[in-house]
């Protein structure tokens, strides 16, 4: 329980301040006077650095030790958020982007989570696996919920501290390192049960597994890419263009976002011990991203916001379910590679696809990205559901769990 609490409290306070950078950084960027379309390539750039970091993660956080390697990820996040919150040139927010994982996509995708998801199975039986992912997830919800809240701090520290609106967004920019500065603190006291025997990771997988994680990793990536063209960042921009809506209104948006998010995290541990754990990822993702669609198309503010509150209600049921189903379907002692695989591929179309969402938002139109993006998303779930419909986890198998009513 201790382990868990602080993967639990360092889960929430992370995702906070992604939850601020996702409604900040396109806005702070765009005050810099980048283009849309480098605006794209910044995020791409702490995205690809969050792969690289997921492929060590996958690679060696095992053999450096899962605690040390926590804290390793936690000190660069700090150090390269508190930097892009203080440097103008489009090379010093690349490199610092890149090496600190800034992460513009307003949801926790880092690769503490490689490490982290590994840990917490352990942590519970099998029947509660999924509700303790549920529970790591809703944290997850309701920190980008705060964070999308404390977007408004540059408009308060505007009005009451008397600063310049580029002075208040680098200062708010900077708590994201601050807050990343706390998880670092908040890993030293995790306990020695979290590590694993130190024999390397490809040794460990076996031939099941690595067909399964092959077939898993190249629909994740294909769910990755259409998740990619649809950052917060750019989000964010979207609406702030398309509707004249300010940043509080959009952080306050983000903020209801986050709660739907949280509060379906409940239903996803329901609906998964109903129906099983694919059924639930792709009839609530599917939906989900047809609304996103009608986004795009919205005649106001009103309406597409709307829209976008009922898809954030949907879209999250599949993340505690996928994990849960991931960390089930191969040993116990392939969890961190299975986890930095499927993770990793995921980060990967995260990382590509921004810079191109930025193009075809300059080039052909605002709701462009959000129609491509969520179509790709479909198509996966798609074939989610062909391929992996009749695998079932070992609760499944043991209480029965129907897979679909032609059963």
């Amino acid at each position: 329980m201790r382990d868990r609490t602080i993967i639990y409290s360092a889960t929430f306070i992370r995702a906070t301040a992604i939850g601020l950078a996702g409604v900040l950084m396109g806005l702070y960027l765009a005050r810099l006077d980048l283009s849309v379309t480098m605006i794209g390539v910044v995020v791409s750039a702490g995205l690809a650095g969050s792969a690289v970091a997921a492929l060590i993660a996958t690679l060696a956080a095992d053999s450096l030790g899962r605690r040390r390697f926590l804290l390793a990820l936690a000190m660069a996040s700090a150090v390269g958020g508190l930097a892009v919150a203080i440097v103008s040139s489009i090379g010093m927010l690349l490199v610092f982007a890149f090496a600190g994982m800034v992460n513009g996509m307003g949801r926790d995708r880092g690769a503490a989570l490689v490490v982290e998801q590994a840990i917490l199975p352990a942590t519970a039986s099998d029947d509660r696996r999924t509700s303790v992912f549920a529970l790591y997830n809703i944290l997850q919800g309701a920190g980008a919920g705060l964070g999308a809240l404390l977007a408004g701090t540059p408009n308060l520290l505007r009005r009451g501290a008397g600063l310049t609106e580029l002075g208040a967004l680098r200062l708010t920019m900077g708590v994201y390192g601050a807050l990343m500065l706390v998880t670092a603190l908040l890993y030293t006291a995790l306990t020695a049960q979290v590590e694993t025997p130190a024999e390397p990771a490809a040794l460990r997988i076996s031939a099941h597994s690595r067909g399964l994680l092959l077939r898993l990793s190249a629909l994740f990536a294909l769910d990755s890419l259409g998740g990619g063209f649809l950052t917060q960042a750019l989000i964010a921009f979207f609406f702030a263009r398309r509707f004249g809506v300010g940043v509080g209104t959009i952080g306050l948006l983000f903020f209801g976002a986050s709660i739907a998010n949280a509060a379906s995290q409940f239903g996803a541990a329901y609906l998964a011990r109903r129906i099983g754990l694919i059924n639930t990822m792709v009839f609530t993702h599917i939906p989900a991203n047809l609304s996103l669609v009608a986004v795009a198309f919205a005649p106001n503010f009103t309406v597409a916001a709307a829209l976008y509150l009922l898809r954030e209600l949907m879209i999250q049921m599949d993340v505690p379910t996928r994990q849960s189903y991931v960390m089930a379907v191969v040993r116990p002692e392939e969890r961190t590679f299975a986890s930095g695989v499927t993770h990793l591929v995921r980060l990967g179309g995260w990382a590509i696809a921004p810079a191109f969402a930025g193009l075809i938002m300059q080039g052909v139109s605002l709701g462009a990205p959000l129609v491509a993006g969520s179509l790709l998303k479909v198509l996966y779930d798609i074939l989610l559901y062909v391929s992996f419909r009749h695998l079932r986890p070992p609760e499944e198998l043991e209480n029965n769990v129907s897979e679909t009513k032609e059963h």
